[in-house]
């Protein structure tokens, strides 16, 4: 969610004074997080469920599972399973940073924007938000913070948080990526990568698991917080390492920052479970792709303006005033930018083609009779 201040007032007559609203779709295009777990998610806790494990990772499904993630990021890398989003960012962040030090990312990041503060609350760093059209950093973005460094009066900027794909729905290709690390690293920076849906921009970039380094490994991330929430898992994250010397104090700052589960099979089994025969590949290429029939069934609709065609899951289209709340207490959504009367739509693994035929439906509706 995104600025959610928004105002319920200045709705007219002719709206209040519709016809009857279609019936919603059953599944709605708030978010990815709506939905529920994929049901071989839920199979694989339930077997893990049987009789006792040792507690803290000591058992064979965490070990099944960080050795997955290091097949997939690469043999070097260390992973760390956590309980959720915020939690795997904040861990990462806390690893990187030192006293005095400042972490660089967009004013859209979740960091920024949708983590309550607990970055800056937890690692007493400070956040430096810049400006972007699109949620995506350039190695440009680095020359507004060059000049701090080495003044005493000055936050030193240590860290670079991108996200892949970004808060807008818009992706980094592996060269820009390259790029971004390459400045950071010149400037003696580290970079983190936010993936909480880093599943669905594999699924973009087409290049299977192996797409996975190419953006990550291979360009030079140092840090990635690796989300399985949003692609069918009941609660999964992990914090992979792919510069070794930074994960030296990672087991102890998980317990630091509350991200250790006593019972941690269950979220291992999660990712087993995902990342069994590329299952988590497929549910991110399905969120896509409902998400670009959505963008067909609706950018046409007189009312409807959508600056880009979806990259990933998400949307983001510019609508009247007087329909945005009509539309939500009929099947909701996020507001996005108020200030321009954007709203945020989105797919899930489990989104449909009926749920799509319906919430066109909606929309045309109401903006017909608006």
């Amino acid at each position: 969610m995104h600025l959610l201040f928004t105002s319920r007032e200045g709705h007219n007559g002719r709206v209040n004074d519709m016809p009857p609203m279609p019936p919603p779709p059953e599944r709605g295009f708030a978010s990815d997080n709506f939905a529920g777990a994929h049901p071989d998610v839920m199979a694989a806790v339930a077997a893990a469920n049987v009789g006792h494990a040792k507690a803290y990772g000591d058992d064979p499904w965490t070990a099944e599972a960080e050795a997955r993630l290091r097949d997939l990021f690469g043999g070097q890398s260390q992973p760390f399973l956590v309980w959720n989003g915020t939690g795997a960012n904040v861990m990462a962040l806390a690893t990187m940073l030192r006293p005095a030090e400042a972490v660089v990312c967009t004013d859209s990041a979740h960091i920024a924007v949708d983590e309550g503060g607990a970055p800056e609350f937890i690692t007493g760093a400070k956040l430096i938000s810049l400006s972007t059209p699109d949620g995506k950093l350039t190695p440009e973005h680095l020359r507004f913070v060059e000049h701090l460094q080495g003044n005493q009066h000055h936050v030193q900027p240590a860290v670079v948080s991108v996200t892949q794909g970004t808060e807008m729905g818009t992706l980094y290709s592996p060269d820009e990526l390259a790029a971004i690390c390459d400045a950071a690293h010149a400037l003696g920076m580290f970079v983190h990568l936010d993936g909480a849906r880093l599943a669905n921009a594999v699924a973009a970039l087409g290049r299977g698991p192996a797409g996975v380094r190419s953006f990550t490994t291979d360009a030079g991330v140092d840090v990635v917080s690796f989300g399985a929430t949003k692609i069918g898992a009941l609660g999964a994250e992990a914090v992979v390492y792919l510069s070794p010397g930074l994960a030296a104090r990672a087991r102890h700052v998980r317990k630091l920052t509350t991200q250790v589960s006593s019972k941690m099979r269950f979220i291992a089994a999660q990712f087993n479970s995902l990342l069994h025969d590329d299952l988590w590949l497929r549910l991110a290429g399905g969120a896509n792709q409902m998400a670009a029939v959505l963008f067909e069934a609706t950018h046409e609709i007189p009312g409807v303006q959508i600056e880009r065609a979806p990259q990933i899951n998400s949307m983001y289209p510019v609508l009247p005033a007087e329909v945005i709340r009509v539309l939500q207490d009929w099947s909701f959504f996020w507001d996005w930018d108020v200030s321009r009367r954007q709203v945020r739509w989105m797919t899930a693994w489990d989104t449909t083609e009926a749920d799509i035929d319906r919430f066109a439906a909606g929309v045309r509706h109401v903006l017909v009779h608006k």
